[in-house]
């Protein structure tokens, strides 16, 4: 079977970690997409307060398929 893709973009952030960012951007994403196959982490940034990680932004391509 073929399938064809779209994809879009998404980012997500945590206090915790650059993995419950990226899973933050899917659980939330996953509420109103279906068909989600792949993902491509593409950025990744943190921002810094009193010299330490306050929190992590994942920016990631999320490819799924189309009905």
């Amino acid at each position: 079977m073929n399938h064809t893709y779209k994809h879009i973009e998404l980012t997500g952030s945590s206090e915790t970690s650059i993995e419950d960012a990226v899973q933050g951007a899917l659980t939330k994403a996953s509420e109103s997409l279906h068909g989600m196959r792949w993902f491509e982490v593409i950025d990744t940034r943190g921002h810094i307060e009193h010299g330490r990680v306050a929190h992590w932004q994942v920016t990631i391509k999320v490819g799924f398929t189309l009905d």
